[in-house]
């Protein structure tokens, strides 16, 4: 017993020992060399956080990312229009030091590098008592044309006009929308966007309110009926598209639309935001916005949905679940978000209509995309790149232009010079009595700053 108590002890010693020496050769390894295995290990970690693919790209050569289109067999949009459409066609080569989907998104939210430009706002009242905002910018704004008052849209009555929908706590204000607004411009067309007004009424916006869309839309197609009405709508403006041409089928004064970056299915999108540790984060920051969205119509919030509710919200769906859903008189925000989704009224689109999304889009999941139903309609084409974020897809060294922009205008472009554009109908029911919904506001200049200034004689309007 003696003897096994000894070499239990010994044993013991001798372990010590031997961590004694480890510690002691660990010790003469150089201290830039740990400094270097940790820098590799953040590094490691970053890179896999972020999602970053800069080490792809340049061993293989950074050969860009080629665009994936999805269309129907039969289609003539695809055929006649997107056929033609070189960018659509060729590669997306995304800016190498914005190579992650993270970079790109956070990129154009907060840097953007967007045009210089002023807007012209026009606002007017809808039967419900709610107040639309238009800020219309046109070729002469782009080019240092001298500025213009009521005809702010009126120069020449076949000028195409672009219908811009932004996307969720977005307006024309946003980097993103002025890179589009500023470019269609350019090209000599009008573009209008839906501008950032004051609730007026007991109604709010919600991921599925195709009214004030489809008041816009009839209301523009009546006072300019000469001019090919075109729809961009991107992220949940893009839903709200998609869903309002289903609604309407082909009795709808709607040339063609482009939707980008759409969430597609509300239900999946909720799902996927709450999952990844990236996710949370987008959907905190959304979250963050709304209520100060409702912040600012504090006086609607709290008299129409739970205000003690809003104030405590930590997600998007927490906001939908104590103001959306409440106001919108949804029964659960499963319920909403069912209803609300534009993927069951794909089948229904009648006008012509490309979609594009990022396949590494960090916001709207691509497991969201109605593949078949889209492919099942002759008059949808999707395309889809590896690379791109939510509504950036910037390009070139400088990061100055996004790809999804070029895109759009191309198609667009495309679409209007051949025979493809939809026509809607002449005895349709949507464009009936505009003059009783609608009460014609003044026209004001919308500058960088956010300062509004009257150019008719009407009163001079405060944002």
């Amino acid at each position: 017993m003696f003897m096994d108590g000894y070499c239990i002890l010994d044993s013991a010693a001798s372990s010590s020992d031997a961590y004694w020496l480890l510690l002691r050769v660990l010790a003469l390894v150089p201290l830039w060399h740990y400094l270097l295995l940790a820098a590799f290990i953040l590094f490691s970690f970053i890179y896999n956080f972020l999602e970053l693919h800069f080490l792809q790209d340049l061993f293989s050569g950074f050969p860009g990312s080629p665009v994936a289109l999805s269309y129907n067999a039969s289609s003539q949009i695809y055929h006649g229009v997107v056929s033609n459409c070189k960018i659509l066609h060729g590669k997306y080569f995304a800016t190498p030091w914005l190579c992650s989907p993270h970079l790109q998104t956070l990129f154009v939210n907060y840097f953007g590098r967007p045009p210089s430009l002023k807007y012209t706002r026009q606002l007017f009242r809808t039967a419900d008592g709610g107040t639309i905002a238009l800020d219309w910018l046109s070729s002469s704004d782009v080019s240092g044309g001298a500025p213009h008052g009521d005809d702010v849209a009126s120069e020449d009555e076949s000028i195409p006009i672009v219908v811009i929908i932004p996307g969720l706590t977005s307006d024309s204000s946003s980097q993103y929308v002025k890179h589009l607004a500023y470019y269609t411009a350019k090209r000599g067309w009008k573009v209008v966007v839906f501008g950032g007004v004051s609730i007026t009424s007991n109604f709010s916006y919600n991921a599925g309110w195709t009214e004030d869309v489809r008041t816009v839309i009839n209301y523009l197609h009546k006072e300019k009926s000469k001019a090919p009405l075109f729809v961009v709508g991107t992220s949940i403006g893009a839903n709200i598209l998609v869903k309002y041409l289903g609604e309407d089928g082909e009795n709808i004064p709607v040339a063609g639309a482009v939707a980008v970056c759409s969430p597609w299915d509300l239900l999946i999108g909720d799902r996927y935001i709450r999952r990844g540790r990236m996710q949370k984060l987008y959907d905190k920051a959304l979250a963050f916005g709304l209520q100060d969205y409702a912040k600012l119509h504090q006086s609607h919030f709290s008299r129409n949905a739970n205000w003690e509710g809003i104030l405590k919200s930590f997600s998007v769906r927490d906001f939908d679940d104590h103001a959306t859903r409440v106001v919108g008189k949804y029964e659960s925000v499963d319920t909403y978000y069912r209803r609300c989704s534009s993927s069951i009224y794909v089948k229904s689109v009648a006008v012509p209509l490309l979609c594009i999304s990022a396949l590494d889009d960090p916001i709207c999941t691509t497991e969201a995309i109605p593949w078949d139903e889209c492919k099942a309609n002759k008059n949808i084409v999707v395309a889809t790149v590896k690379h791109g974020g939510h509504l950036a897809f910037f390009e070139g060294i400088t990061a100055s232009q996004l790809w999804w922009v070029r895109a759009v205008n191309e198609f667009l472009g495309v679409l209007h010079s051949g025979n493809y554009m939809h026509k809607q109908k002449k005895n349709s029911k949507s464009s009936i009595a505009l003059d009783s919904s609608i009460d014609h506001g003044p026209y004001v200049n919308v500058t960088e700053d956010g300062t509004v200034a009257a150019l008719n004689n009407g009163p001079t309007t405060d944002m």
